[in-house]
């Protein structure tokens, strides 16, 4: 991989993406919960993926776009295996057995890893105080934001079977940061529609051995799911796939890693919130300093772009 310049993108789309990504992947962790209870997790993870990839990729036939590209369509299919059935499968998996807020936490070590396995801009990243500061700081925001679920989580019994259930989620993080460096690094030829088609596709079709050997599609009643369940996986369909997962591999090509990244530590704070207002939950004092270390590392992050956007502008301007 090789440090590329980042492509110009409209200053409106770039925030818009950011804002869908922040927001319908903050309730996902929600929704996500609401579906496992009455679906299934590998027939879960395969319909929703399957679903939105299909939908998408028609729209893209339609749109009359070159989609039957061997070269895009195996990148595509690793970066979502890495993605999709690896990264977000696991956190499906998983949040069976564990309290969202753990979840949250260990999900939001993404950035971390992000800075280490990003190769090419090591020498950027690790220079920048501002970027190594707000990525420490975010994670520390993150746990704080939690504090009293983790430490209820940790009074109650460690076994085996939740030490197990953090690791498989540190293995989602490192095969998430990996697949979206991947993603970013190779994925520049084909649009960036049917390169999230064929990833969707790619991982829907991955956890169909675990519905058969575990015996999720042979003892599915599926008469017996609430409307609640459908439209739990509904809204994953359309919002947190075809929506928020096709703005997060754009912003990808256009934004660098660290600046998307963030999502992770954000996430987290829209989960907050989104309980405040819509489930009449309180807020500690903990957790608004939480709130207020996150909203800061975020700044600090992005501190470091604008600092390099801003020194770029007078070297053009001293050029001209």
């Amino acid at each position: 991989m090789s440090a590329t310049k980042q492509p110009h993108a409209p200053a409106l789309l770039v925030i818009l993406a950011f804002t869908t990504v922040y927001i319908v992947w903050g309730s996902t962790y929600f929704f996500i919960q609401q579906a496992v209870h009455h679906i299934p997790p590998f027939l879960m993870g395969s319909i929703r993926f399957l679903t939105a990839g299909i939908l998408m990729l028609g729209w893209s036939i339609l749109r009359k776009e070159r989609v039957f590209v061997w070269r895009h369509i195996l990148t595509a299919a690793i970066t979502g295996l890495l993605l999709l059935f690896i990264g977000n499968g696991l956190v499906i998996w998983v949040e069976q057995f564990l309290p969202s807020a753990m979840v949250a936490i260990m999900v939001s070590s993404a950035p971390v890893w992000f800075v280490l396995l990003d190769r090419p801009k090591w020498q950027e990243n690790i220079k920048s105080k501002s970027t190594i500061t707000g990525l420490i700081s975010g994670f520390a925001g993150v746990i704080l934001l939690f504090w009293d679920q983790v430490r209820d989580s940790f009074q109650s019994s460690a076994d085996d079977n939740k030490l197990l259930n953090l690791f498989l989620l540190l293995i989602a993080s490192v095969a998430w940061s990996g697949g979206s460096l991947y993603s970013k690094y190779n994925s520049k030829a084909g649009s960036a529609m049917t390169n999230t088609s064929w990833q969707m596709i790619a991982a829907g079709i991955a956890f169909i051995p675990g519905c058969i050997t575990t015996g999720e599609l042979k003892n599915m009643k599926w008469e017996t799911v609430p409307a609640e369940g459908w439209l739990a996986l509904i809204y994953l369909i359309l919002m947190g796939s075809i929506a928020a997962f096709s703005a997060y591999v754009w912003l990808l090509q256009v934004r660098p890693a660290t600046q998307v990244s963030t999502y992770a530590y954000v996430n987290p704070v829209i989960a907050v919130l989104l309980g405040v207002f819509f489930a009449n939950e309180t807020v500690s004092g903990l957790q608004v300093i939480g709130l207020v270390v996150i909203l800061g590392s975020v700044l600090l992050i992005n501190l470091n772009n604008y600092r390099k956007k801003r020194a770029d502008r007078q070297v053009a301007a001293s050029i001209e």
